[in-house]
Order: C-alpha cells, then structure tokens, then sequence
C-alpha cells in the first residue's frame, strides 16, 4: 500500500484473512481500503474461484460502506467453506440492527445454505464459530416474530450447533404461525436433536398428512425408529415408501440399511452398491453404505487382527508370463510415489476402494507385481492397493477371460501370506462392481475357504468370505464357524493374562 500497489496489497489481505479472519492488523488495513473511491470493492472482485478471504474481506468492506446486509452472504459462504473458521466474529455481525435491515426472506435462504454446508450435525469446532449467524436470527426473530419460514430456518441452524431448546421454541412457533409440511419437518427434527422422540415422531407424521408424496420424511420416520430400537416399524415405513415408488434414492438407502441391521446379511449392501451404481444422479449424497460398512472387516478397511507373513523366499514365487522373464526388479521411486498416494488402511466401502485405486492405472501391471515382490515398509497395506491396481488394466476384458483374473489366480498360488490374502480381496472387490464376475468369484472363494479351514491364518480367509458376493450358505457358515472359532483362544489368552497381572499384584 506505501507503495500503491493496492491490487498487491489486497491479494495479501485476502490470503491473510484465509488464515485468520478475525487479524487486527488485517482489518485494520481493511479500513484504509475502505477510504479508497468506491470503498475498495473493486480490489475484491466476486470472480470466478475467488478465495474465502477475497469473500470475507469484501463483506467487510461492504459492511463499511453501510451495506452489512449484502455482506453477510459472503461470510456465510466462507463460513461454508470453512466452518471451524471464526469468519463472523466480528462486531458489525452482531449488531441487532443487521438482523432488522436484512429482509427475511434474504437471511431464510442465506441460513439454509449455511446449515447445508455445515451439515447437520455441524462439527465441534464449529458451535462457537457459527453462533454469530444465529446472534443475527435472534434479531431478525424479534423484528419478525411470526414469520414461519424465519423461525423454521432458524430453528435448523440452531439445532446444528447443539441449541436444542432453541430450536425446539423457534420450530413450535413456526408451526403454529404456519402449518404446514416444512414447519412440521423442522420440527420433528427439532424434537429429534433434543431427545424428544415421541413429538418428533408426531411432527414427521403430520408432515406426511400434508403431503403423503414426499417419500423423504417416510425415510426419515424410518431412520429415527430404528435409531429408537423399533426396527419393525421402521420398515414399515420404508415398505410404504417403496410401495409408492421403488427407485426413490432415500427409500432404497434407508430400506438397505435397515434391512442389513436386522439380519447382518451381506447381500443388502451389495444391492445398495449396485443401486448407487445404476442410479448415479441420485437427489442428494447418502453415507448408508459407508455407515454399514465401517466397522465390517474387509468392508470398511483392513481388520485389525494380526497381519499375515509377507511372501518370503520359500514361498511361490510371483507369475511372469512370456519367454525370458526375470526375477521382479524392485519398483522404481516413481512407481512407490505413486502407490504412496492411494493406500490407506481403511476406505469407505469395497467399491470406493475400487475407485481410491484407479490413479494405478498409470502403473503397468509389471510395475504392479514388482510392489508386490518388494512391498515398501513405508507404505500401509502396499500389496492390496497393487492388487487393487491390477484390476484397473484391460478392464475392456470379459471377467472371465481376463488378464486381471489370470494373474490374480496366480497370485493366490501358495500358502497364507499377505500376496494371497491381496489376492483374493481384489476378487471380492471384483465382485462387488461386476456382477458378472460374482459367481465366479464365489466360487474361487468357497475353494480357497475349504483349503484353509483348521489352518492358521484362515481367519482372514473366512473374514473375506463372509464380505463375498452371493457366497453360497453352506460356505457362509463355514466362515462364521471360521471366524467364532479363532475368536474364541484369544479372548482366553486375555482372560489368561489378566489373571496373571491380578496374581501379580496380589
């Protein structure tokens, strides 16, 4: 600015109010911009990919150029952004004149945006950040004390930052001004949020009444009786959800979810993956699948039981095919920095760990089996995501007379290691993006589980079975005994140690 170079100095300003939106010195200089001609909104642009602080800083300026209300739009959306971010602490947020002058109907759509960005619940950090914009409902609330749509969005960011009795007031008020099937929506989920669950249940009932079409509440009614341990019912509900429509995204999530929790059957989730895969434009993002699959092993990432052997000298060696192929040379550091940027112990779901591995495709299959020779001590579950990569080349191949399935057979040749075991959950990953290949699969499975049971190291045989596609019942049985078996020693080898600790001591 010495220099007047104030389209560098706002560059600086905006990256510093990225980091710290609340800086003295910043808004201090803040203020010598706002003096410039035009009050300095020429020097914050609302371009296209503008930063949170381009955002933030010209919500200040224009709050100092006595247009708070056009101001406040910017910081709830760097707020959005960035919610664990003190964006709005700042004095000319909280004073009870913003929330006369800012039209209602201006604050009802610049509060819905929030609580979407935010989520529901929004996170911790974010309790205290966000009360400034409930500061602003409070004044608002009070200018327009029976306006519905107000107090119901008011009542949604409330309930997001943990206001329970507040949310529960501004939703009843909201209700009795103007009933309707929004009021009653954010009301039940008011009652939701502060343990109410019976009223809750009532207020979701009454927005079916006014409008038995909207099948979303139908799924929401379900989620919260099996929250509440009334499983049955809940299905009820999504039953006559499906019944109206048997493609409504919400319905099919729910229905799946519930279903999977009343009988551990596997085969819901698999259908739910094969929905989520067949109806991609689906009306908002689910985590279902996700929730279902996070504590499974396989399912939701690497057990934690005790990682099988890597694949030593004596064991059998890798597949080379062709004439004069050589003893795998160790992968290159570009083909480990690669593989570097996609492994993990844990994933969503077996098709996001699918998805996690498609950069591999960079990586050709020989580079893949050369991680698998000499997997990087540094680099978590190394064998399963180049097991994973492999099954991204020459997927314009029929399953079954696929390169990727031959070398995967291949790979499983040997005894229990951690090459084998990467073997077959790229087959179980397999068959849960094609169904296609699930027969076969099942069936390679239902071998290699016959070949390990009574042997150590068959419990992540069997663990893997249980996560299989359409696995017959007889080998699903043969997985669970598997799996309760091996449970049992180590719950006596802790019983064990305990009593000896206790010996110990006395």
């Amino acid at each position: 600015m010495a220099r007047d170079e104030p389209h560098q100095a706002a560059d600086h300003l905006a990256g510093a109010l990225t980091h710290a939106p609340t800086l003295p010195e910043a808004h201090e200089l803040l203020g010598r911009l706002a003096g410039r001609p035009g009050g300095g909104l020429d020097l914050f642009p609302l371009a296209p990919h503008v930063s949170a602080g381009g955002l933030a800083a010209r919500a200040h300026l224009l709050a100092a150029a006595g247009q708070p209300e056009d101001g406040l739009p910017l910081l709830a959306a760097a707020s959005g952004r960035s919610p664990g971010a003190d964006w709005a602490g700042v004095p000319w947020v909280g004073d009870p004149g913003l929330g006369v002058r800012i039209e209602p109907g201006q604050l009802v759509q610049l509060l819905m945006r929030l609580c979407t960005a935010v989520g529901d619940p929004a996170p911790s950090a974010a309790r205290t950040t966000l009360q400034p914009y409930l500061t602003v409902a409070r004044h608002a609330i009070a200018a327009h004390p029976d306006d519905a749509m107000l107090l119901g969005a008011g009542s949604a960011l409330a309930r997001r930052i943990g206001e329970s009795a507040l949310a529960v007031e501004w939703a009843s008020r909201g209700a009795r001004a103007r009933p309707s099937k929004l009021a009653e929506i954010w009301l039940g989920y008011a009652y939701r949020s502060a343990g109410r669950v019976a009223e809750a249940l009532a207020a979701l009932r009454r927005a079916v009444a006014h409008d038995p079409d909207d099948l979303s509440v139908y799924a929401d009614i379900a989620g919260t009786l099996a929250d509440h341990g009334r499983l049955d019912d809940a299905l009820n509900w999504v039953d006559r959800a499906l019944e109206r429509d048997p493609e409504f995204d919400c319905a099919v999530h729910t229905a799946h979810r519930l279903r999977h929790r009343a009988d551990g059957d596997v085969g819901h989730l698999v259908r739910l993956a094969d929905f989520i895969r067949d109806h991609p434009d689906e009306s908002h993002e689910h985590t279902d699948l996700a929730d279902c699959c996070r504590e499974i092993p396989w399912l939701g990432g690497v057990p934690a039981a005790a990682p099988l052997p890597r694949r030593g000298a004596g064991a059998a060696p890798l597949p080379w095919r062709g004439a004069g192929a050589e003893p795998a040379a160790k992968p290159s550091a570009d083909v480990v920095r690669r593989l570097r940027q996609v492994a993990s112990l844990s994933w969503a779901h077996p098709p996001a760990a699918y998805d996690a591995a498609v950069p591999l495709i960079m990586v050709r299959p020989h580079d893949l089996l050369a991680l698998l020779a000499h997997p990087p001590a540094d680099v978590a579950a190394a064998e399963i995501w180049a097991c994973l990569g492999l099954l991204h080349h020459g997927t314009e191949e029929p399953w079954l007379d696929s390169a990727r399935r031959r070398l995967l057979l291949d790979l499983l040749d040997g005894g229990l290691d951690r090459v084998t075991e990467a073997a077959l959950f790229a087959l179980v990953v397999t068959a849960w993006i094609d169904p296609a290949a699930r027969a076969d699969v099942a069936a390679i499975v239902t071998g290699r589980l016959a070949e390990v049971a009574g042997r150590p190291g068959g419990r992540s045989v069997a663990e893997l079975a249980q996560a299989t596609p359409d696995l017959g019942p007889a080998a699903r049985r043969t997985a669970a005994g598997l799996v309760r078996t091996a449970v049992i020693p180590r719950q006596r080898g802790r019983a064990r140690n305990r009593l000896l600790l206790r010996w110990r001591r006395d």
